[in-house]
């Protein structure tokens, strides 16, 4: 019997049943593994080397930096230029009314203020009770001097008929026609003072000297009232009220007589038509401001001394009207961007107009044809490509 092919190495590990397998499968799994981990690399760097889908090229992604913004070919409309300002309303002709004749006691007065009056209205009234013995009087020697030159003219046709018969001389006719005229200048001496003294009386009465509306009233019953007194009524003449609207120097300048305006008395939401009659032609060195007074028919609402607002209308032009976002404005002044024909942009300087819930109008500077960037002026730069988004402007 051979022992050694029976032998069993001392060195060599026994294998355990079903161990061979597991050992097979587990260099299987690690086999895998490794495959699907060469097979991601590959791709991976398959597609970084281009062979893969292809990504934006350079031209696409400059493109992409473009920004696009969005503009318009404003035009041009009708933009009314108003001037705005605030002043007192007064009365456009005030008149003071005063004694006029040599005063005395007041007896009555008439009017209150607020009252309508006509022309030569008797406003108060003056004791005149001496005055009118003085007139009494000088009637009575008119009647006197009217019967002296009566006898005088009769004296002088009895001389005439005399004179054919030879009872009375020439120098008798001419003395009786001297007495005669001198008589008949009596009757006018006598007649002037009394036209004198009525006319006196008269202007003790204080009168309107026009038409118009009362407005104050400085004088009462038994007060003595002289040429001195001062002012004891005013009257607005024709009840016509202005507004005397402080403007600064270069609003006055844009002004005309006969421009339209509304006036709004302070607490008030009622307006009043009326129209500028009178620019001031001076200004006021310290304020730099002028007056522009402003015609204004009566109201009631209408008070001299109370304070009110005017809306001139001082003319129109035809400018182009932008939004706000598209004017700029820095240390060189207000400016647009406007595109050129390959879409970069251009600075424009301009002059700004009115501005109104319709927009900021364009006094000079743009023609209405020019595409105006409407917003994100602010971050382009002179020269800068965008691309355009032309949108139209409403009106």
């Amino acid at each position: 019997m051979n022992y050694e092919s029976n032998r069993i190495d001392q060195d060599e590990p026994l294998a355990l049943p079903g161990e061979g397998g597991a050992s097979r499968r587990r260099w299987w799994i690690i086999g895998a593994i490794a495959a699907a981990v060469i097979i991601v690399a590959l791709a991976f760097f398959t597609s970084g080397s281009g062979e893969g889908p292809a990504g934006p090229s350079a031209e696409e992604a400059a493109d992409a930096q473009i920004p696009r913004v969005s503009v318009a070919r404003p035009g041009t409309s009708n933009v009314r230029r108003v001037v705005t300002g605030t002043g007192s309303i007064a009365a456009r002709r005030e008149m003071p009314v005063g004694v006029a004749g040599e005063g005395g006691r007041v007896t009555d007065v008439l009017v209150e203020p607020g009252d309508w009056v006509k022309a030569n209205q008797v406003l108060a009234r003056v004791d005149r009770s001496v005055q009118s013995q003085t007139v009494e009087s000088l009637r009575a020697q008119v009647r006197a001097a009217q019967a002296d030159a009566q006898l005088a003219q009769a004296n002088l046709d009895r001389a005439k008929q005399l004179i054919d018969r030879g009872f009375i001389s020439k120098a008798d006719i001419d003395n009786k026609t001297a007495t005669r005229d001198a008589a008949a200048a009596q009757v006018r001496v006598a007649q002037a003072q009394l036209d004198e003294a009525r006319a006196r009386n008269a202007r003790l009465d204080i009168r309107a000297p026009a038409a118009g509306l009362v407005l104050t009233r400085n004088v009462e019953p038994g007060q003595i009232v002289s040429s001195g007194s001062g002012t004891l009524f005013r009257v607005a003449k024709g009840g016509q009220m202005e507004l005397l609207a402080q403007l600064s120097e270069s609003d006055l300048s844009g002004l005309h007589v006969g421009d339209p305006a509304q006036v709004t008395p302070v607490g008030s939401e009622e307006s009043f038509a009326g129209e500028v009659w009178q620019i001031s032609p001076v200004i006021d060195p310290q304020t730099r401001q002028g007056t522009a007074r402003i015609a204004l028919s009566y109201d009631d609402a209408l008070r001299p001394g109370g304070f009110a607002s005017a809306r001139i209308i001082a003319g129109a032009s035809d400018n182009p009207i932008l939004p706000e976002s598209a004017v700029l404005s820095d240390n060189k002044g207000n400016y647009v961007y406007v595109l050129d024909a390959k879409n970069r942009a251009v600075r424009r300087g301009v002059t700004i107009g009115e501005v109104s819930d319709e927009g900021v109008s364009i006094a000079s500077g743009l023609k209405g044809d020019e595409r105006v960037v409407l917003s994100a002026g602010a971050f382009l730069s002179p020269g800068q490509e965008v691309k355009p988004n032309l949108v139209k402007m409403e009106r």
